[in-house]
């Protein structure tokens, strides 16, 4: 789940309300609808994903849901906040993990990658490019080798 909110800029309700009929397990695709009137999109899944939803689906074949809680119902994002959380004090970090930063972590990576900002205005389903900006901004590495 952490993952996959990680590799697609997922929002939390993203995350927490994504279905079965969203993911193309034989395609290797997931549909991501964007909530806060974003623009939805289609992403590849990785190897690694494909793994772990193939195994989720084989657990919970009827679920509606790809992430359930430990009681099988679907998670909330209060269970989120709490498994970051823990995770987060249980890795030494020393500040608050929110949900809301794997998004942020997404959008630095892939800029700090030299993704252009236009693609990743797409990629994280973004109305706005002014909205996308805050990732390109930060990274002056960007300049480097640019006159060698």
């Amino acid at each position: 789940m952490i993952l996959m909110g990680y590799i697609h800029g997922l929002r939390c309700s993203e995350l927490v309300s994504l279905q079965w009929h969203q993911l193309d397990l034989k395609s290797g695709s997931i549909a991501i609808t964007r909530l806060k009137q974003g623009n939805n999109s289609v992403h590849p899944l990785t190897a690694k994903e494909l793994q772990m939803l193939k195994r989720l689906r084989r657990n919970e074949p009827n679920s509606r849901y790809v992430f359930l809680s430990q009681r099988g119902q679907p998670m909330t994002r209060q269970n989120v906040n709490v498994i970051l959380k823990d995770l987060g004090i249980a890795a030494g970090i020393e500040i608050p993990v929110f949900p809301h930063a794997l998004r942020h972590s997404c959008g630095y990576k892939l800029s700090n990658e030299g993704k252009d900002t236009r693609s990743l205005q797409w990629y994280l389903g973004h109305k706005n490019i002014q909205n996308t900006v805050r990732y390109a901004e930060l990274n002056a590495n960007r300049f480097n080798d640019w006159w060698v």
